[in-house]
């Protein structure tokens, strides 16, 4: 049985009882908030190991729940219910912080696989150093603190891009395949679109190689991406 703890925000009730009774079927430990301020209120009062958390919801909007979340440090993985099927709204939702996406009205065995992967993600991550830092050239990344810079500045960095930060460094000078990526970062039951990984080494490039004088991550045409510095 699992033991992990997974909080519905949604407010349609027979969608928020049919999630509940599939999750308890699965084994998964559960509680429903029907809006924004009742889901801070349930994260303030308890640890949760995901969040099922709707977009559009009274009082508070789950973009806004989320936004407050990772403002204040919370990094339990988020899964965002969408009914916007929009590029646009998919990469603001990834780039507020949500771990992934379902597009409603969405099916159950797809939903599972999703919380599977996150949950194996955010797993792996936790038995990292309290004081482990990865390096290159002048970059830094502790990962306790989740701090970045490139010699004194700090880079600001959503979870995922994070993440994705820090397989490219615990892989450093290997060619890494969008497959491999997506696999590790996302996660093996991700069902996108494998551009997603190129949408997001460019993001990391606008912050850890443009405003910097080298370059560290380059493209392996036809193959994927390496993390290296440059031969002069």
């Amino acid at each position: 049985m699992n033991k992990a703890r997974i909080l519905i925000v949604e407010d349609e009730a027979n969608i928020a009882r049919v999630l509940e009774l599939e999750l308890e079927h699965e084994g998964y430990k559960t509680a429903v908030a029907r809006d924004g301020e009742e889901a801070l209120a349930r994260l303030e009062e308890s640890s949760w190991s995901l969040v099922l958390l709707d977009v559009m919801l009274p009082v508070m909007s789950g973009m806004e729940v989320m936004r407050r979340m990772r403002a204040g440090g919370d990094q339990t993985p988020v899964i965002l219910l969408t009914a916007r099927n929009t590029v646009v709204d998919k990469v603001m939702g990834l780039d507020q912080g949500a771990n992934d996406y379902v597009t409603k009205p969405f099916d159950i065995e797809e939903l599972l696989a999703r919380i599977r992967a996150s949950l194996r993600v955010q797993t792996a991550a936790e038995p990292q150093s309290a004081k482990e830092v990865l390096a290159m050239a002048d970059l830094t990344v502790e990962l306790s603190t989740r701090d970045i810079k490139r010699g004194d500045t700090l880079i600001e960095c959503t979870p995922r891009e994070f993440d994705l930060l820090v397989f490219l460094l615990r892989h450093a000078e290997q060619v890494l395949s969008r497959e491999q990526i997506l696999e590790h970062v996302w996660g093996f039951d991700y069902f996108g679109d494998t551009n997603v990984v190129d949408v997001y080494i460019r993001y990391l490039r606008q912050k850890i190689d443009k405003p910097f004088d080298e370059p560290l991550i380059q493209t392996v045409r036809g193959v994927g991406y390496v993390m290296k510095v440059a031969k002069k």
